[in-house]
């Protein structure tokens, strides 16, 4: 079905990231694979394309644009070249919307600029050894000092962890307990008592580096109080359409990738004397696939213009990332047994593809959170 969200001006956005991918991205992939961790040379190279803070104002030096369909293009493209060890998306579509919406008109002089120069990498570090989806659960503590907060805490499974130059730290600022008592607190890289724990060794998308973070004693000054005190959740809770959906179009433009590849390869592969494709049972695997993804695809398209015009809702949000990202986990494993013994070696794309994306269902909100806030909303 011919796409009906793009004009031009996307298309022409596709052409400008796909050029990109071919110069300074692919060349270099497979050596960021094995080193776990992106050239910081890469950062600065998508910034002076204008590939981050597509959504941040012109005089701060982003794209200004709100049209999440750039976003959508970006996402698409790096995730059909097999590059999302580059986190791009994070930087752009989920830390952008914190600092583009909650900071004041200093910190967005201080930190925007880097930001979308790719000189400043960003995380945000919600995840504890003990606290995943479970906000209420976190125990990073950051206690008011009067002239600074002193932070104590640690935090894992820290996506940019190694790169950040700027982390937003999620930390507990009253001792009663509860989601309504969490701050969001940036921490600079150089901050004493600001230590990184090892680049974090996974089954996929080993280019990106993700890490242990552990803060003890760290003075951080106040005014690098993110948002408002104690107004955390409701901060997270409102940037995670966005998060979400995201991560969705990542997952659909994974399936439809993998559904082409292995189209290609049971056209081209022999078995018994004839091509794969002239089987019945790969015919009709090819066609089951083709069918969810179109489906798919349909609905995700509405959901990206839906955010792109701010009336995407979060149940919707959550309905694409679980869908989207299980189907994405289906394909991959479907493809890579119609690929037979090749598909388990590791220099085929659908292999890669198989381990880089069986996080999909997990980060963001687990396919299981994704239900409950669905459910929740239908039977309350």
């Amino acid at each position: 079905m011919q796409r009906q969200i793009f004009t031009e001006e996307h298309d022409a956005f596709r052409a400008t990231v796909r050029t990109f991918l071919d110069k300074e991205v692919l060349p270099y992939y497979e050596q960021w694979e094995k080193d776990g961790i992106v050239s910081r040379d890469a950062w600065l190279a998508a910034g002076r394309q204008g590939l981050l803070g597509l959504a941040v104002p012109e005089e701060y030096g982003g794209g200004g644009t709100t049209d999440f369909r750039y976003s959508a293009v970006l996402a698409e493209e790096f995730t059909r070249a097999g590059a999302p060890g580059f986190a791009v998306g994070l930087h752009n579509d989920i830390i952008g919307p914190y600092l583009t919406s909650l900071a004041t008109e200093e910190q967005k002089r201080r930190w925007l600029p880097g930001f979308c120069s790719g000189e400043t990498v960003t995380a945000i570090a919600m995840t504890e050894p003990g606290a995943g989806s479970d906000l209420q659960a976190i125990r990073t503590t950051a206690e008011d000092k009067g002239d600074h907060w002193l932070l104590n805490g640690s935090k894992t499974f820290i996506s940019n962890g190694i790169l950040a130059d700027l982390v937003i730290v999620v930390a507990r600022t009253t001792p009663e307990g509860g989601a309504k008592g969490l701050s969001l607190i940036v921490v600079e890289r150089g901050a004493e008592g600001f230590e990184r724990g090892r680049n974090l060794d996974k089954i996929g998308q080993r280019s990106q580096d993700t890490a242990e973070l552990f803060f003890h004693d760290v003075r951080v000054p106040k005014e690098n109080l993110l948002g408002e005190r104690d107004g955390a959740f409701l901060h997270l809770m409102t940037n995670l359409a966005q998060e979400r959906v995201a991560i969705a179009v990542a997952g659909i433009a994974a399936a439809e990738h993998l559904l082409e590849i292995t189209t290609r390869y049971v056209k081209e592969r022999e078995a018994f004397g004839r091509p794969l494709a002239k089987l019945q049972h790969i015919r009709f695997e090819i066609a089951e696939m083709a069918t969810e993804c179109a489906v798919t695809r349909t609905f995700l398209d509405r959901c990206v213009v839906d955010h792109a015009e701010g009336t995407l809702d979060a149940v919707h949000a959550s309905m694409a990332k679980w869908w989207a990202t299980e189907l994405q986990k289906r394909v991959a494993d479907r493809c890579l047994q119609l690929h037979g013994g090749y598909g388990y070696m590791a220099e085929y794309p659908v292999a890669r593809a198989f381990t880089d994306g069986r996080v999909q269902t997990i980060y963001g909100g687990t396919t299981e959170i994704m239900k409950e806030i669905i459910g929740r909303s239908l039977l309350a």
